[in-house]
C-alpha cells in the first residue's frame, strides 16, 4: 500500500514477516529498546488486549502483533504528529483491523476505557526525570525522553486503573531508576514479579532493565539471567540474533 510520507520521513524495513515502520529523520526513532520489550512481553497471552502506553513510532505494538496473538492493541500517543505517523505505519502494514492509535494524554486515559479493560499493558516511557540529563532542542525527542509531559507515578497509575485484576505490565526501563521503579509498582498495587538486566557486553554494567509487573499480585520476584548484546568480538551474541529474527 501507498503511503504519503512528508519530507522528513521514512520507510524502514524491520526485516521480519516484511513489516515496516514509518520514522522521523529528525524526531525520535525507535531503538533496541523497544525491540527487547516486545520479545519481553511475546508471553502475553493469546487473545488479549493490549494497551501501549506512549506507543511513539508504534513500533512495538506492530512487533507484538506478530509476537503473540492478541485480540486487540491500542497504542497510547499523546503527541499528534507523532500519533498521525503511527497511524500511517499502521495502515502500511495493513494492520488496521488489530491495533489502533489514540491520540490522548496518558494520565487521562482512564476517561476513555472501563476500569479493568485491558489484560496487558506494555510500555517504553521516558527514562529521565525533568531537569536531568542534556536538554535536546528538538521538542519531539524531549517529551520522548524526560518526564515533562507523564512521570513514572502516572504510567503506574493508569496501568493500574486500565488493567485487570492479575492483569500484566511490561516495561523497559534504565537501571539507574530501578528503585523508583520498584517503589512506585508496589505504591500502585502492581507488584514486581520479573527483572531482567541488559548489558551491552560482559565487561560492563547494564544499561537496561526489563520489568514484569502483575496487578495485585504477591509478593517474589524472579531476576532472570543477564541478557549480553554483544560479544567479545563486537558481535550480536546468538539470543539477541534469535530477537532480531537473523538466527
Amino acid at each position: 500500500m501507498e503511503i504519503e510520507l512528508k519530507e522528513d520521513e521514512r520507510i524502514d524495513d524491520l526485516e521480519w514477516n516484511g513489516l515496516k515502520v514509518i520514522q522521523n529523520i529528525n524526531g525520535f526513532c525507535f531503538g533496541m529498546d523497544s525491540v527487547l520489550l516486545s520479545d519481553f512481553a511475546k508471553d502475553i497471552k493469546k487473545h488479549s488486549k493490549v494497551a501501549d502506553l506512549g506507543t511513539g513510532t508504534g513500533i512495538i505494538s506492530i512487533l507484538l502483533s506478530h509476537k503473540i496473538e492478541p485480540k486487540e492493541i491500542v497504542g497510547i500517543e499523546l503527541q499528534e504528529d507523532v500519533a498521525n505517523m503511527a497511524k500511517r505505519s499502521i495502515i502500511l502494514n495493513g494492520l488496521q483491523d488489530i491495533i489502533t492509535i489514540k491520540n490522548i494524554d496518558i494520565k487521562e486515559a482512564d476517561k476513555h476505557f472501563e476500569n479493568g479493560y485491558f489484560d496487558a499493558i506494555v510500555t517504553n516511557p521516558p527514562y529521565k526525570k525533568i531537569n536531568t540529563g542534556i536538554i535536546n532542542e528538538n521538542n519531539s525527542k524531549f517529551i520522548s525522553r524526560h518526564e515533562v509531559k507523564c512521570s513514572l507515578n502516572d504510567v503506574l497509575e493508569q496501568s493500574f486503573f486500565l488493567l485487570k485484576d492479575k492483569g500484566e505490565l511490561y516495561m523497559v526501563h534504565r537501571p539507574d531508576r530501578l528503585v523508583d521503579i520498584i517503589d512506585v509498582f508496589r505504591k500502585n498495587k502492581i507488584e514486581p514479579k520479573k527483572i531482567r538486566f541488559v548489558y551491552p557486553n560482559i565487561d560492563k554494567k547494564p544499561n537496561l532493565v526489563l520489568i514484569q509487573g502483575i496487578k495485585k499480585a504477591n509478593p517474589s520476584v524472579i531476576v532472570e539471567k543477564p541478557l549480553i548484546v554483544y560479544d567479545k568480538e563486537g558481535n550480536y551474541t546468538d539470543e539477541i540474533l534469535e530477537i532480531y529474527h537473523k538466527k
